[in-house]
């Protein structure tokens, strides 16, 4: 059995949206999600625009504070609401650290790159002097396929792939264990993103890296992964192996987001059959009772708008949320 590096349970963020007392709104955007991450791996998550996937990824790291749940990392308990646990997270940083999605939001327009990924080492301590600052700043450059020149520069003078990579290397800068990789390819050309995808899997090689992977394009997160989460607003509907995932799926909503993986042979894409779900996703504000899918999922009836589906491991392995299995497969 591997060793797990993060865990969390029941994970709860909802976020204010207006309203006084009993009439006072949120936002649900992650409800009650479950799932483990082992040293070493890389675990994809998956869905739709604003299905919680980036809200799970920031809120595991308490850049957002959780409004419910636990969160555990390398067997220590970082946040538990009902037991009123809340650790400060400077000693964690240094383990774990975010690559976010924007390159150019996420980097400060003033500072040059050395200093950008000069900070967190200065924060942390990690250099005893300006010359072996100077040294693992060069280091993570050319880590990340950059050189020397480039520390002297400012982010306005970097494309975007080069951007990412500067945000990259800042998150390696404390030698960190975990990262979260907030869609650090959507916002590249799609010959940058292969260039940054491999890039992430030698560092995982060489640094012993684990990876919460977020993503929407599911070719990406099914090359790049060895676990895969699909999420529906706000709620986690199936996880499993990146192979059985994509090969034997088991909800619906993953059915469909399989089906819509463009195919190169002309001659299997006819064959196969896309899966068009109808209606719009319901708003996080006022979810639809139930199952969250019901109504979107050709196989929903009373019971789903009645009773949420327990997410169960369904095979060894395999967990998914829905009451109606046997009627998908």
């Amino acid at each position: 059995m591997s060793e797990r590096l993060v865990e969390v349970q029941h994970l709860q963020q909802y976020f204010p949206a207006g309203g006084w007392g009993k009439n006072k709104r949120y936002v649900q955007a992650v409800d009650d999600v479950n799932f483990f991450i082992n040293r070493g791996e890389t675990l994809g998550l998956v869905g739709e625009s604003g299905c919680g996937k980036t809200t799970t990824g920031r809120t595991l790291l308490r850049l957002y504070e959780p409004t419910d749940g636990r969160i555990i990392y390398d067997g220590d308990v970082l946040f538990d609401k009902e037991k009123k646990i809340a650790v400060n997270m400077l000693p964690y940083r240094k383990k774990m650290q975010i690559v976010f999605q924007d390159p150019y939001a996420s980097l400060d327009p003033r500072m040059t790159v050395g200093d950008i990924v000069g900070e967190p080492i200065d924060i942390h301590h990690l250099a005893s002097g300006s010359k072996e600052r100077y040294d693992r700043i060069i280091d993570l450059l050319r880590r990340v396929g950059l050189n020397s020149e480039h520390a002297n520069r400012y982010p306005h003078e970097f494309s975007g792939g080069q951007r990412q990579r500067v945000g990259i290397a800042r998150a390696l800068a404390v030698d960190p264990e975990f990262i979260v990789c907030d869609e650090p390819i959507s916002a590249l050309d799609v010959s940058i993103q292969a260039q940054v995808i491999n890039m992430f899997e030698d560092l995982q090689e060489s640094m012993g890296l684990t990876y919460l992977f977020i993503a929407h394009d599911l070719s990406v997160v099914k090359h790049i992964s060895n676990r895969i989460g699909v999420m529906y607003l706000g709620k986690l509907v199936e996880l499993a192996d990146s192979y059985e995932l994509t090969m034997h799926s088991l909800h619906p909503y993953t059915k469909s987001l399989i089906s819509a993986i463009p195919i190169a042979d002309p001659v299997t894409a006819r064959k196969s059959k896309r899966i068009v779900l109808e209606g719009d996703v319901p708003s996080p504000l006022n979810p639809p009772s139930g199952c969250r899918f019901r109504t979107r999922c050709p196989y929903a009836d009373e019971r789903c708008a009645m009773e949420t589906p327990e997410f169960k491991e369904v095979e060894p392995g395999h967990y998914a949320a829905c009451h109606h299995l046997d009627r998908c497969n």
